[in-house]
């Protein structure tokens, strides 16, 4: 009788925290950084906008729930998923094994190398250890750019910058020597009047542990029954046209990546 007593009490907690995980989503509040262009922008009058958002609205779209935008500095961006502040994380995030300690994540949409750009005038005439040694190396804090300039190209003295606007800011200004980021959003920059000094050097090879596999969206652990519809929204976008569209308003190439 104690055991089958056990077992009702059991079946009861068990229904109660199914009932408590239980989440009907119809809205889904999206932090990203607003400084990573043409990934995401944050605008002087408080408007999000870029690539990360646009995917985010049309993931939102799919799934038929409503989308709240909240900006966050890059710092701090996990810690404050993890407390609640939003739900999920699309801000060009790299789907790391370090991160998943924290975090889950989606499967990947997109997928693009890291690159160095330097001055124009620069005499650095390549993009390995050997050719940045001595080298100021600029990069964001906690980024996989900066873990893969550490690991990969020790020969060069490392300085690291809360956003990417600083690095440029000095890189244009002779501060530094190199930068290390994605390719899209130095190619993006040296192409506008603002990186008119510079030029991409090369791309480097990614390190699928260091790089990981692509970006995601991040997501709380206990949070699977959201991630699952992100993941059927992503392959739904990338199947009916709706993620070439903006693809295409961006880039001159599919960023989805092998």
């Amino acid at each position: 009788m104690r055991i089958m007593r056990l077992a009702a009490a059991a079946a009861m907690v068990l229904a109660a925290a199914g009932g408590a995980e239980a989440k009907e989503w119809t809205k889904v509040r999206i932090g990203t950084e607003g400084a990573y262009p043409p990934f995401n922008v944050l605008s002087s009058d408080g408007q999000l906008s870029g690539f990360d958002v646009d995917i985010a609205k049309a993931l939102c779209e799919d799934m038929k729930v409503e989308c709240e935008f909240i900006a966050q500095d890059w710092e701090g961006i996990i810690t404050a998923l993890e407390a609640g502040k939003y739900d999920a994380i699309i801000a060009s995030m790299s789907i790391t094994e370090e991160r998943k300690l924290k975090v889950d994540f989606t499967n990947k949409y997109y997928n693009t190398p890291p690159a160095i750009a330097v001055p124009k005038d620069s005499a650095l005439a390549g993009v390995t250890d050997a050719d940045l040694a001595g080298a100021v190396l600029g990069a964001q804090a906690s980024t996989t750019h900066s873990n893969y300039a550490e690991a990969k190209l020790p020969s060069a003295a490392l300085k690291l910058y809360p956003t990417p606007d600083e690095y440029k800011l000095d890189l244009e200004n002779g501060r530094i020597d190199a930068a290390i980021d994605d390719v899209v959003v130095l190619d993006e920059w040296v192409k506008s009047d603002a990186g008119a000094c510079c030029k991409i050097l090369g791309t480097l090879k990614p390190d699928p542990v260091i790089n990981g596999e692509g970006a995601g969206i991040a997501i709380r652990k206990e949070d699977q029954d959201l991630k699952e519809m992100f993941n059927k929204a992503i392959a739904n976008i990338r199947a009916n046209g709706k993620y070439k569209e903006i693809n295409d308003a961006y880039f001159d190439f599919d960023v989805y990546g092998d």
